[in-house]
């Protein structure tokens, strides 16, 4: 069953998202389905996601949500943890993963608020696993002044995102621009209406090559 199948015949705790989440999430997710897995969602919401993660992920996987509201407890299940905590705490999000590990996929649906969403993502990127996925919804919100965005406004993700796609491209800039670890250990950015889904990995060397080769391809260079 699709996610968008599971979402349209749910009839547990309520799930809240926009329908063009969907296929971008099993774009990104669907090679964790049956596989040991550490799924992490920021914000938990009515519940009802998590109950839809655990099905579309499988016996395997172990959801792990976040959400600074006590009464989300109440959603833990077999194969679901509740942590109650402020997803821009780094304390927090350090007992977390000495408790469950490095998380597989981090989804970020919690406050919205762009301090916070920059705040998580610059602590808890780094330790994702080393080809995992880190995915931020809802960035509509980046534009919002009540959640601290605005066209072009510093300080949101969406700036962020900016100067991290220069990061990614370091490598060709002669110089002007030091290589990082974000750029050396992330494999693609992918923008989506009110998505960035991140995708870690080993970045290849990287060469250009023409097959066959002749002898005016030896001077090429760009």
């Amino acid at each position: 069953m699709s996610l968008w199948s599971d979402f349209q015949t749910n009839q547990g705790r309520q799930i809240f998202k926009w329908t063009h989440y969907f296929p971008i999430y099993e774009q990104h997710f669907s090679r964790y389905v049956n596989r040991p897995m550490t799924f992490l969602e920021i914000g938990c919401g009515q519940g009802g996601s998590l109950q839809m993660w655990k099905r579309y992920f499988g016996p395997l996987a172990r959801i792990v949500g976040l959400d600074i509201r006590p009464d989300c407890a109440a959603f833990e299940d077999e194969q679901v943890a509740v942590r109650i905590g402020d997803q821009s705490d780094p304390a927090f999000l350090d007992a977390v993963l000495a408790e469950f590990g490095p998380p597989d996929i981090v989804l970020d649906d919690g406050s919205h608020i762009m301090r916070h969403v920059v705040a998580t993502f610059r602590h808890l990127y780094p330790l994702v696993a080393g080809d995992g996925v880190y995915m931020v919804e809802d960035l509509h919100t980046a534009y919002y002044p009540e959640y601290g965005g605005g066209l072009r406004q510093p300080g949101t993700f969406i700036e962020l995102c900016k100067d991290l796609i220069d990061e990614l491209h370091a490598n060709y800039t002669n110089g002007a621009l030091a290589q990082t670890a974000f750029g050396n250990t992330t494999l693609g950015m992918h923008f989506y209406d009110s998505i960035v889904a991140f995708v870690r990995g080993r970045v290849p060397a990287r060469v250009a090559l023409k097959r066959p080769v002749t002898e005016d391809d030896s001077n090429d260079a760009y």
